[in-house]
């Protein structure tokens, strides 16, 4: 056999639970074998982190790592949502640590070209930091005898969309004499950074002049401060105005505290603000999978009597809890009225078609949580603005009325049923269209064994060359004189896989509107019930006659 192949008894991989140890590509320090995928799966004592280190790395390079590669995983190898990074060629890996007790790292090698491969070491540690970091050299034990190991690491370079970052040794009390920087962002994404304090306890001080914690607006302490802390109160939530945060925490040589714990996440891609009619938005890194330990939340904030309309175009979220049932791990929360106090819309996880759902006011909040592990997908959504209006019919005319404030923006020929000729009229504080079914474009259709007269009412939102048409269709039962609205072009209709009934006469819930205009326009009715009596009058004068002959 090939000198390269890798022998069937050859070990490669495994479990490793010692509190540390070391591990190498197959035949470390001579070439390693062609077409070989080893997996360690490194385990510690739960509450504790894995250290890792890298003393030897030689790899075939690919400007992708798409040939021979080296992943490091913060968890499970199943999981792509935990990937800390993939590494090839010659320049070895930074020290990681992970954000709990497993750490999995993959080795892969193609047929073809073979190096030395790598020797790696970790142990047991305290969590301090995690992310995809790069460690400063000077946080490193210089070994002479023994692969280089993290002392208390602390600080680095994160790069992530979202992270946690810690004091060193937390829980427990910080260190003495430290001092650590953290410089988040830089790695592409261009929007502002928000970071949020879960838990704060450090020695205070009047001007916090011994053990503290500071924020500047940008990558060096020479950018604008956000802040500086100490004591026991958390500091508040803070959000940047570039796409870098620097954070520098300092102990003093006495007394200390528990320290800190802190979430950042990139406010361009996990905190959104929409105030558009419409629009669209999805997951980070959609449709590539999200990353772990997450909290995103978009706002959908349109103008009064408006609802929004969310359509779920494509989700795919980790499973419900096998225990409880529960979307208990990554999860998608809709909430009525902005806030996550507002009432609860829904809460989705898993893979799963969902109905739209809409807001009962002009604010909606989606959330979205994920857990430290199992990724996937993520979802695309798209959403609409439901114009709040009243429609009626009689047995032979349709009333439309929208109140004039929700699309004040518009002049009354931009809303018209049917043709540009069937314009709304401004009467008072509303736009109201009242037309026979025999104009603006109306017939007759016969759906579910029932004659009803249809019509379709558009609102042109267009600016300039960007066309914006939104259609509802307008629907009239007369015998029964209930009329409904459907939205049948609104969020790219031909990404929605079916229209969806926005309004019914009797259910609507925006502004109150007049409808005893309504009322005193109807002398169809009238006309109807009039002839009705002359009718029977005339049939009761016939039958008396005859009884009289």
């Amino acid at each position: 056999s090939h000198p390269l192949l890798c022998p069937p008894g050859i070990k490669c991989g495994g479990i490793l639970s010692a509190p540390s140890g070391n591990f190498s590509s197959p035949n470390f320090p001579g070439l390693y074998p062609y077409e070989t995928e080893c997996t360690w799966l490194i385990v510690v004592a739960e509450g504790s982190s894995v250290l890792l280190s890298f003393s030897h790395f030689e790899l075939e390079y690919h400007d992708t790592c798409a040939y021979d590669y080296l992943q490091v995983y913060n968890g499970a190898a199943q999981d792509r949502g935990n990937l800390l990074g993939t590494f090839c060629g010659h320049s070895p890996p930074p020290p990681f640590s992970s954000a709990w007790h497993v750490m999995a790292v993959v080795f892969r090698s193609d047929r073809h070209v073979a190096k030395h491969g790598f020797a790696a070491a970790y142990r047991k540690g305290s969590r301090e930091v995690w992310w995809s970091l790069s460690i400063r050299p000077s946080v490193l034990l210089h070994c002479p005898h023994h692969p280089c190991l993290l002392a208390d690491a602390c600080g680095g370079q994160l790069t992530g969309l979202s992270g946690e970052i810690t004091s060193p040794r937390y829980p427990e009390s910080y260190p003495n004499d430290a001092e650590c920087r953290w410089s988040i962002g830089g790695a592409g994404g261009g929007g502002p950074l928000t970071l949020v304090f879960a838990d704060f306890q450090m020695e205070g001080g009047q001007g916090c002049g011994f053990d503290y914690v500071a924020l500047f607006d940008g990558p060096t302490v020479t950018a604008p401060g956000l802040g500086r802390y100490c004591g026991s109160a958390r500091p508040p939530r803070t959000v940047s105005s570039t796409p870098h945060l620097l954070i520098i925490f300092k102990s003093d040589f006495n007394i200390g505290g528990r320290g800190f714990k802190a979430h950042f996440y990139s406010a361009g891609e996990c905190q959104e603000v929409f105030t558009t009619i419409k629009g669209n938005f999805s997951s980070p890194q959609y449709p590539s999978f999200y990353p772990n330990n997450l909290k995103c939340q978009w706002s959908i904030q349109l103008p009064l009597g408006y609802r929004v309309k969310v359509f779920f175009l494509d989700m795919e979220l980790e499973g419900r809890s096998s225990l409880t049932g529960g979307c208990d791990y990554d999860h998608l929360s809709a909430f009525d009225g902005g806030t996550e106090n507002g009432s609860l819309l829904g809460r989705w996880c898993g893979r799963e078609s969902l109905a739209p759902v809409t807001s009962r006011s002009n604010r909606l909040l989606l959330v979205l949580h994920t857990d430290r592990n199992t990724a996937k997908r993520g979802f695309s959504i798209s959403y609409v603005g439901v114009v709040p209006m009243n429609v009626s019919c009689t047995r032979t005319d349709f009333h439309i009325q929208i109140p004039v404030q929700s699309l004040a923006q518009l002049e009354r020929n931009r809303i018209y049923l049917g043709t540009p000729s069937c314009a709304a009229q401004v009467v008072g504080r509303n736009f109201k269209i009242h037309t026979r079914f025999d104009t603006c474009g109306t017939e007759s259709q016969r759906r579910n064994n029932t004659s009803v007269i249809v019509s379709t009412l558009y609102i042109d939102f267009s600016v300039g060359d960007q066309e914006d048409i939104h259609q509802y269709e307008v629907q009239c039962e007369p015998k029964k004189k209930e009329a409904s609205v459907t939205l049948i072009a609104g969020p790219d209709p031909s990404r929605l896989r079916q229209a969806e009934n926005l309004v019914d006469a009797q259910k609507w819930e925006g502004e109150a509107i007049d409808v005893h205009e309504i009322k005193s326009q109807d002398t169809s009715d009238i006309v109807f019930i009039s002839i009705c009596i002359l009718a029977g009058l005339l049939m009761v004068i016939a039958v008396v006659g005859l009884v009289l002959l």
